[in-house]
């Protein structure tokens, strides 16, 4: 005689349902690394003469240094070896001893001098602060720009070139096969003077176009049955970011 087969509850049934249905769209899903990252449906391919002719520039997704820059005026002293300068914004917290400024006269930045952040001193909500320079021979003015650059740390990040704004979203290209790009949609985090930090959207190595892209995206929206567009169909327009 033939066991009675094991009666199947509806809770059983359920979770076996449950479990096919998560096990199926994983699969379909190509992994966690597609899973969690937005793409579109449709790329474009770029051969290699239109590469060469748009100097095509490919960078990796990889972790950067990132810098941002803080410019104002500074006011040469009687000695001549030291700027002096005041900031009264939040940036101010940033500026630390030891930190490399960059100067040159208002009118040209054809003659740049080096100098570094060596005293600081608080009054209320301003930092005034004094910079030594590297070297004696300046021209006989008055004021100088001062650029001091900052280090924010390590990042995962791609050139700012490389970023489209879309509306609210920001869009890079991106490589998958061999002059074939896709638009991908990034979230960003810290801006530095160079490079942007990628909070999600991308991974480490995967390769963007800088130079050239603008074309890629024209090409896309030409080839694309689906542009990108905003709620009422209209395609948005874009700057670098």
């Amino acid at each position: 005689m033939y066991k009675n087969p094991k009666r199947l509850t509806l809770p059983s049934l359920i979770n076996g349902f449950l479990l096919s249905f998560l096990i199926t769209g994983f699969l379909e899903a190509g992994g966690i690394r597609d899973h969690t990252r937005p793409t579109y449906e449709h790329g474009t391919r770029i051969s290699q003469p239109q590469a060469t002719d748009l100097t095509l520039t490919l960078v990796k997704t990889e972790p950067q240094n990132l810098q941002t820059w803080i410019r104002l005026a500074g006011v040469i002293n009687d000695d001549g070896q030291t700027l002096s300068a005041e900031l009264c914004t939040p940036d101010a917290t940033l500026i630390k001893p030891g930190q490399r400024v960059r100067v040159f006269p208002p009118d040209s930045k054809s003659s740049i001098y080096s100098a570094r952040i060596s005293r600081l001193n608080w009054q209320k909500n301003c930092l005034i602060f004094s910079a030594h320079l590297s070297t004696t021979h300046m021209p006989k003015k008055r004021a100088y720009v001062m650029e001091i650059l900052i280090s924010r740390g390590q990042f995962m990040a791609v050139p700012k070139e490389a970023i489209l704004e879309e509306g609210d979203q920001q869009i890079v290209y991106l490589q998958r096969h061999q002059g074939h790009f896709f638009p991908q949609r990034i979230h960003t985090g810290l801006k530095g003077e160079l490079y942007t930090q990628v909070l999600s959207g991308l991974n480490e190595g995967d390769k963007v176009a800088t130079f050239g892209s603008f074309f890629i995206d024209a090409e896309y929206k030409l080839k694309s049955a689906k542009p990108l567009s905003d709620s009422s169909g209209k395609p948005h327009a874009h700057h670098h970011h």
